[in-house]
């Protein structure tokens, strides 16, 4: 079982994660609403700071090829987190411009509708990830929510697909158990959750960690 711990915002909060054994790191660049939006300077110094062996994710809004290359290039991240809906077309050009870079696709889990959007794009990611946003909004909701979903169609997905799939949305150290019981992803993954005051919280990071390794059995 892995874990993303998201919403990072400097170097200090990347380590303190990784020390209690995060498997990645989430930076969230402009999002049109939402916590733990960083400028894309800190990104670049957070992104530097990661070990190799750690997922550096580039949670982007943006939904041009062109501009989502540009800021890949920039932050020098190892992973690109689609926040948005993306075309075919556009998830095969980052495939083809950024070799090497993974690609993760958000998908927000409002209904039976997310079933037919993982299914779509699962063959062009490197992984799927299920959060509670609603990108038909006037003003779209990307994640960072802390709402819980409807696991029960979580679990249909990663029944579904064939790709690894993260599960986000709401998670907490007093919930996780049950959401990895019912759903069984490969990655939880966590922001709100762990920052009541708007900043990593230790104790709490080591609930969440602690829960995980006990359900994977470790």
């Amino acid at each position: 079982m892995r874990v993303k711990i998201c919403c990072i915002g400097s170097v200090e909060e990347a380590r303190l994660a990784i020390h209690y054994g995060a498997h990645a790191i989430g930076l969230v660049s402009h999002m049109p609403s939402g916590a733990g939006v960083i400028p894309d300077e800190r990104i670049r110094e957070i992104a530097r700071s990661l070990p190799p062996a750690i997922g550096s994710f580039l949670l982007t809004s943006r939904q041009d090829p062109d501009a989502i290359i540009a800021q890949q290039r920039s932050a020098r991240v190892n992973t690109l987190q689609l926040v948005d809906r993306m075309t075919v077309d556009h998830l095969r050009t980052l495939r083809e411009q950024l070799p090497g870079v993974s690609l993760v696709q958000v998908v927000h889990v409002t209904g039976p509708e997310a079933l037919d959007e993982a299914a779509r794009v699962a063959p062009l990611v490197d992984a799927i990830l299920l959060d509670s946003g609603n990108p038909n909004l006037p003003v779209k909701q990307l994640g960072g929510t802390g709402r819980v979903h409807n696991w029960d169609l979580s679990a249909q997905i990663v029944r579904s697909v064939s790709c690894p799939v993260f599960l986000a949305g709401g998670l907490r150290p007093d919930n996780v158990a049950q959401a990895i019981s019912r759903v069984q992803p490969f990655a939880v993954d966590v922001c709100s959750g762990l920052r009541p005051q708007g900043y990593l919280d230790e104790r709490l990071l080591v609930e969440f960690m602690y829960t995980v390794r006990r359900m994977a059995g470790i």
